[in-house]
């Protein structure tokens, strides 16, 4: 799971605002700090995905300090996939064809909103010449 740290500030309303210092044009609010943490995870994946869209870095998250947001398993694959192919110079069309897919299949792998299937984002990181490694923490 990926978690981006937050920062919940009231405001004179009585709400709580939310930022991201990983991702600066993350801004949300919420009524009390559970309403705000949803609110939030939700404007950091927006955040995420207009950076995907733009073709902009996505930074890793940076250290916790207070609160967090945590993303999905798959999205933080997601993540790595389009971090991978930036790194490596690997463009979508190049993927297309060293996975032999069609470039639709593609654009899905980076949707964070498309459940896509982990054989998939595998097939796709071991073209990037990545693997993945998996570990499990204490929650």
């Amino acid at each position: 799971m990926l978690r981006y740290p937050v920062t919940l500030t009231p405001d004179a309303d009585g709400t709580l605002l939310v930022t991201c210092p990983d991702l600066p044009e993350v801004t949300s609010f919420g009524e009390g700090s559970a309403d705000a943490l949803v609110h939030g995870a939700d404007a950091v994946a927006t955040a995420l995905k207009g950076r995907i869209t733009a073709r902009q870095p996505v930074p890793p998250p940076g250290p916790i300090n207070g609160h967090a947001v945590a993303l999905s398993a798959l999205t933080a694959l997601k993540l790595e996939l389009y971090r991978a192919m930036l790194e490596t110079g690997i463009r979508k069309a190049d993927l297309v064809g060293r996975l032999r897919v069609h470039p639709p299949q593609v654009d899905r792998l980076l949707d964070l909103d498309h459940e896509s299937r982990l054989s998939q984002i595998e097939a796709a990181l071991t073209a990037c010449g990545r693997e993945i490694v998996v570990a499990t923490q204490a929650a």
